[in-house]
């Protein structure tokens, strides 16, 4: 059939079962908005207030389902809006489609209004990026776009195509999602090299990353920590990864890891690493990091090999499909004295915020409210600073893609437009923003998205009146001088809730919680939750610039 550039992107959103985008309109993309127009009956679009929101929102969208989130910006400033966005998703691994619209073929390279080059701007963080100036090449493009964005390692694609494209016409022919190349599988040798040092080790700790999420291998893993009867850590790209009611479960590793996690890594024999990157946020000082213990890191990049930490057997391959091959092969693992010593350092050292003043609300205590209110089911985004770690902390993630964050880029303003995106997808889910005050400044518009389109996500603000993760390494490690860390801005965040036409409600004291957050979640509506906290409370423990992960400070 004859179709214009733009029918074609349509046809192909379909074929990818892509029923949602995020965007903005602009003239680079009123082709593209004309064939939405066309098609809305089949493709919902969701109109964000920025278009890195939207960026943002797609993120959202494939972190929650698994799915490809797609979003769509016009050229020139409309592209680059979508960069942190995008480069947010890079960090991560998430498979996301941008498209987005140029200047005329003939225009291209002239400085022409509202052009840039965006591919340029964007192959640092994508996995791959193209420019379309042929109409008939439109579709073989987007249907790749798709593929790459969920083979092997995911991650973003970007698609520019000029705006005389998404005009031209050609013959369209449907097809079936492409297939994708089957992942590499680890050698014999290695295999066996892993299973003596598992079938050695007296004390094994397993540490699981956001490959394991993204694999779809939580099952796998927790098969397999029973049958090395091993504790787990997971990392922040892997909270719900493992069930964290289980005996088993220790907490975070790393800068903000829990004091049993840190012992565990202290005292064990042998780390498995599965899907994980080795972050610096987890290393601390890497070369301090892993010294003592052999190491089995599973990952499907091979990049990720001896990068940041030099490892003694590479699984490279699918988690999901390791961990299976592994669990047929290991027999049944006893470690009692090992679990034992791992029960009671959970017990001898467990999270704990002390209220500054007696009446005084913490955030674990409501995060723990939360947990309990929503059933530990809930979908919590967050922004980026303390409340992010004190999200991971203090709510207790059961399930793959319960937490929504930006982890490798730390982007403050992601949470809102995530939780539109995770919310749009998950319709009957609860889905809660963690933000703080300072975050919050840089995404408040996007409450006029939840409102026009009355998606019921309650944004809950941790306001404290300071950039508090900052000023908390202010405090510590320069001298107390808070430089430009103490916000003190005048807003009234009810009333700015309010002229968005979202509900808005406070907590002020310890005896608000429980009944604010009982109102919230039985609104099934958008509302705005103004938490104060002191601007001293703390994300504790914590790793010293330098220190190793063994070593957290658990007082300031």
């Amino acid at each position: 059939m004859l179709l214009t550039g733009a029918q074609i992107i349509m046809e192909c959103l379909l074929e990818q079962h892509a029923d949602t985008v995020f965007g903005y309109p602009g003239g680079a993309v009123l082709n593209i908005y004309d064939a939405l127009y066309e098609y809305q009956d089949r493709i919902r679009h969701i109109e964000t207030a920025h278009e890195q929101a939207a960026a943002h929102a797609a993120d959202g969208y494939a972190r929650s389902t698994g799915k490809t989130g797609v979003c769509i910006a016009t050229s020139g400033p409309g592209a680059t809006n979508l960069v942190t966005g995008i480069a947010t998703a890079y960090m991560d691994s998430v498979p996301v489609v941008a498209i987005t619209g140029n200047v005329n073929r003939d225009l291209l390279g002239l400085d022409s209004f509202q052009e840039v080059d965006i591919t340029g701007v964007t192959m640092p963080v994508t996995k791959h990026n193209f420019i379309v100036k042929d109409v008939e090449k439109l579709a073989p493009t987007l249907r790749d776009a798709f593929r790459i964005a969920q083979e092997g390692r995911k991650g973003p694609v970007l698609v520019d195509i000029p705006k005389d494209v998404t005009a031209a016409k050609c013959e369209f022919t449907p097809a079936s999602p492409c297939a994708k190349k089957a992942a590499p599988i680890p050698g014999a040798d290695q295999l066996e090299q892993a299973l003596a040092l598992l079938r050695a080790s007296k004390r094994p700790f397993l540490y699981a990353g956001g490959g394991v999420i993204s694999s779809g291998a939580s099952g796998e893993l927790a098969a397999f920590a029973e049958k090395l009867d091993a504790p787990v850590s997971c990392s922040l790209m892997c909270q719900g990864g493992f069930d964290q009611q289980g005996s088993r479960y220790l907490g975070l590793l790393g800068m903000h890891g829990t004091k049993a996690s840190a012992l565990a890594m202290k005292h064990c024999d042998l780390f498995v690493a599965v899907g994980t990157r080795f972050s610096d946020r987890v290393t601390c000082n890497a070369n301090l990091f892993g010294k003592h213990f052999p190491i089995i890191q599973i990952d499907i990049d091979p990049a990720e090999f001896n990068k940041n930490v030099m490892v003694d057997v590479e699984l490279r391959g699918d988690a999901q499909q390791v961990l299976e091959s592994l669990n047929a092969a290991l027999e049944q693992q006893s470690h009692p004295d090992w679990m034992r010593d791992i029960a009671s350092w959970k017990e001898n050292y467990p999270l704990f915020q002390k209220p500054s003043v007696p009446g005084c609300v913490t955030p674990q205590e409501v995060l723990e409210t939360l947990d309990v209110l929503t059933n530990s089911s809930a979908i919590l985004t967050t922004e980026v600073g303390q409340h992010q770690m004190w999200a991971a902390q203090f709510y207790r993630f059961r399930t793959p893609r319960q937490l929504v964050t930006s982890g490798g880029l730390g982007t403050m303003g992601f949470g809102l437009g995530a939780a539109i995106g995770a919310q749009v997808a998950n319709p009957d889910r609860t889905v809660v923003n963690i933000a703080g005050d300072g975050s919050f400044h840089m995404n408040c518009n996007e409450l006029s998205t939840l409102s026009k389109y009355q998606i019921p996500v309650i944004e809950l603000l941790f306001n404290n009146s300071v950039l508090g993760m900052v000023r908390q390494w202010q405090k510590l490690f320069y001298g107390g001088r808070f430089s430009q860390t103490t916000l003190e801005r005048p807003t009234n965040y009810e009333l700015l809730a309010q002229a968005f036409g979202v509900k808005a409600l406070t907590i002020r004291e310890s005896a608000d919680v429980r009944p604010v957050l009982e109102e919230a979640l039985a609104a099934h509506a958008p509302v705005f939750i103004n938490c104060l906290i002191d601007k001293d409370c703390n994300v504790l423990p914590m790793v010293a610039p330098g220190a190793s992960p063994e070593e957290p400070i658990l007082t300031m």
